[in-house]
């Protein structure tokens, strides 16, 4: 309950941020231009802090990490508020800072799970975080629209703090031993709850920081740990290809296919909230269903996505528009939970907050560069053929995966475990 709690305060703190910077426009606080500099900035951080934190999880306790990051970004949001409208320079600075700990705290999270919670038990555990943050974000709008009427941005943001505060606080710790050196065994108990003190009291563990390698390489012994998990490179790639295109292309053309070829705001309204609601729909499916091909079905599920760019392409009438997202969110949740779910099973612990670290950063970072170029393409060739090829994609990309022979199970080849318990526990 700790765990889910904190995971939750992240997650809506993660997604309020950029609604509440949306209402100091609105309340020409902040003009249209700040807002894109403050939300890059903030992306930036966000890159640049998930690695580090992914080095930082394996090296040390995952659950300081969690605290420290934290800590950051809840220090960074009174900064923010009250650079609004004064200093530019102080709430690009804060937002960057933001963006980090929500950057740091992602692939920690992700580790602490594995720790925290038994193996027949995450995929339920993945599935209700997922599922709470699916539903803030429903309702999260029309209370945080409620809230502006009797608060200011400035005291939105110091809420947003509060919830970085029990994101950093809440969570219980984890284990307190885990390999950290290239080679060990991760079930090699190595004291670090002390931060290195040893008995004497004095700092420990010189030899140990003598050979401890640099940043750099550690990173690469995540992207080593990775390679050796071919489902998870397949996935990836494909994830990537879908939000990068996909989603990309669905964000920019959807206001401007409710707006043109429907004439009304509520397109795009009502798609987005059948997104959310889509998944959590999948969420509540997938935290009890365990097919015999769990990444067959998780990426028959991430294709699903293509079916709203799909819509949006097609002479349809609205009401399937809206459908096609319902399905597209189940979809997505039926991937995201067991891919979670997965990584956490199938990695070596001592290296999973560095492989999660992988994972957001090409999933997530991939996304701004993508928004970035879809904008021009559809100005240039059109929205349909720039659709098409992004639906396509989406298909295509899960399918190609989909023939890499471990991700059957997302198992290593040769593994195949868990199949047949799992399809006991169904």
């Amino acid at each position: 309950m700790r765990l889910w709690s904190g995971t939750t305060a992240s997650g809506l703190a993660t997604w309020a941020l950029p609604f509440v910077l949306g209402l100091a426009v609105l309340d020409r606080t902040i003009g249209a231009a700040t807002l894109g500099l403050l939300l890059a900035a903030r992306t930036a951080g966000f890159l640049v802090a998930v690695a580090v934190g992914g080095v930082l999880a394996d090296r040390y306790s995952r659950r300081g990490v969690v605290l420290w990051a934290g800590l950051a970004a809840a220090a960074a949001t009174p900064l923010l508020a009250l650079g609004l409208g004064r200093s530019l320079a102080l709430m690009l600075a804060a937002a960057a800072v933001a963006g980090a700990g929500q950057g740091a705290c992602r692939p920690a999270f992700q580790a602490l799970t594995a720790e925290v919670v038994d193996e027949d038990r995450r995929q339920t555990a993945n599935a209700a975080m997922t599922l709470s943050v699916r539903a803030t974000s429903l309702a999260g709008p029309s209370l945080t629209a409620l809230l502006a009427f009797v608060l200011d941005t400035w005291a939105l943001l110091l809420g947003i703090g509060v919830l970085w505060l029990v994101a950093a606080l809440v969570p219980g710790a984890g284990r307190t031993g885990r390999a950290t050196e290239a080679g060990e065994d991760s079930g090699v108990d190595e004291a670090r709850g002390d931060g290195g003190v040893g008995e004497s009291g004095a700092v420990g563990a010189v030899d140990t920081t003598a050979r401890r390698p640099s940043f750099f390489a550690e990173f690469a012994e995540g992207l080593r740990e990775a390679r050796r998990h071919p489902w998870f490179l397949a996935g990836l790639g494909a994830l990537t290809v879908v939000i990068s295109t996909g989603y990309s292309a669905t964000g920019v053309a959807l206001p401007l296919v409710s707006r043109d070829k429907y004439d009304t705001g509520v397109v795009l309204a009502a798609a987005m909230t059948a997104y959310t609601l889509g998944a959590l729909g999948g969420a509540v499916v997938v935290a009890r269903w365990r097919p015999r091909a769990q990444g067959w079905a998780a990426l028959a599920g991430l294709g699903l996505y293509g079916f709203a760019p799909l819509s949006l392409l097609l002479p349809v009438h609205w009401t399937f528009v809206v459908a096609a997202y319902a399905v597209a969110g189940i979809g997505i949740e039926l991937f995201n939970v067991p891919w979670f779910t997965a990584t956490q099973r199938e990695v070596a612990p001592d290296k999973l907050a560095r492989v999660s670290s992988l994972d957001f950063m090409l999933s997530y970072g991939l996304a701004p560069a993508g928004l970035a170029l879809i904008a021009p393409a559809i100005e240039h060739f059109g929205a349909r053929p720039v659709l098409a090829v992004c639906a396509a994609l989406c298909f295509a990309a899960p399918a190609a995966a989909a023939l890499v022979p471990s991700a059957r199970g997302f198992s290593r080849e040769g593994a195949g475990r868990a199949e047949p318990e799992e399809a006991a526990r169904a």
